[in-house]
């Protein structure tokens, strides 16, 4: 009796890479799916088994584990992280003159999805059909610059960079223009463009740019400008089993097989054994399974419930902040859930 329950902790808490294929990988997440098992949620259990671990932080990157989930939750947390944390971005571009090359519709794009280093939990969301907004909806940028000959040039120089001054239009030159009392409430707020060297455009003597600029509250959902990360990700968490002591040249062309520190050639008493080492960083390359001699020595899994996340932030917020934030619409969308069902119950 005791070999089918391994087989069948294996279906609910393992995936299995095979060589043609990929088991287990349905979700397990409601009661009664395995013989033998009470899956009915449990909160006291959840509390018990659920854990997140920071691997990695700092100022642009977060790696975490979500261990103690179900890939419906995972993947949820992820899609907020995506689209549902709002931010601050470009949304009207009042263009007064542009006699640069560029067509005032691409050069608005450009503006658009310039990062801006503003908390938008300071802001409220602008009200549909409002152009002018007002000092708690609207952050006001402006870009004013003309290009002109450099009069101490060299007569015989060919570089731009000699020849002219303003020439390259950089994110740099986009200034925040206070609102209303705007100057008191942010004045260490250093609101403006997260980076200063994203180049928006390139002038010749005579050419100009006077823009005004609108930034507004959104969410990704909405548009990609508003998405407050270059990246949300998760993976599970790998898992690699070697099914005998496997040794001498045989293990180094095991260890060949996967990424670098995943496998390790250890002494044990003489001999050079392979050992699974860090199975963290294994990429899911099934590499070792076109080897005919070693498929047979290893199972490669992952486990179903350690979610392993990577979160870069596009530098408006902190990537511990972003999480704090996905972490809070989460409840309310929980919250809000309740709140219907009780008032269906009502009716």
């Amino acid at each position: 009796m005791a070999a089918p329950m391994r087989n069948v902790d294996e279906i609910r808490d393992r995936v299995i890479l095979g060589e043609f294929g990929v088991r287990n990988v349905h979700s397990t997440d409601f009661p009664r799916n395995y013989p033998g098992y009470n899956d009915t949620w449990d909160l006291r259990k959840f509390k018990k088994n659920f854990r997140i671990d920071v691997v990695h932080m700092d100022e642009d990157t977060l790696q975490f584990d979500m261990v103690g989930v179900d890939a419906a939750i995972a993947n949820a947390f992820r899609r907020i992280l995506l689209a549902e944390v709002p931010t601050m971005a470009i949304e009207k571009v009042f263009i007064y003159n542009n006699t640069s090359i560029i067509q005032d519709e691409i050069l608005a794009h450009r503006l658009g999805l310039i990062p801006i280093k503003a908390d938008p939990r300071l802001f409220e969301y602008r009200n549909t059909g409002d152009e002018e907004g007002t000092e708690i909806d609207t952050i006001q940028l402006q870009l004013k610059i003309k290009c002109t000959r450099n009069p101490r040039a060299s007569k015989d120089s060919s570089d731009p960079k000699e020849l002219y001054l303003n020439h390259m239009v950089y994110s740099k030159d986009i200034t925040w223009v206070p609102i209303g009392n705007q100057a008191d409430v942010f004045a260490d707020a250093k609101i403006g463009p997260v980076h200063e060297d994203i180049l928006l455009a390139q002038l010749r003597p005579g050419q100009e740019l006077d823009i005004i600029m609108h930034c507004v509250k959104g969410i990704g959902k909405d548009h990609a400008k508003f998405s407050p990360v270059a990246t949300a990700s998760y993976r599970l968490l790998p898992e690699i089993t070697l099914l005998q002591i496997i040794e001498g040249e045989t293990a180094e062309r095991l260890k060949s097989c996967f990424s670098p520190g995943v496998i390790e050639i250890v002494n044990i008493d003489g001999r050079q054994v392979a050992k699974v080492v860090n199975s963290r960083l294994d990429t899911c390359s099934r590499e070792v399974l076109r080897h005919d001699d070693l498929k047979n020595l290893v199972k490669l899994g992952r486990v179903r419930d350690h979610f392993i996340f990577s979160v870069e932030s596009t530098g408006i917020l902190p990537p511990d902040v972003l999480v704090s934030e996905a972490i809070n619409v989460l409840i309310a969308k929980c919250q809000k859930f309740i709140t219907e069902l009780d008032s269906t119950d009502m009716e």
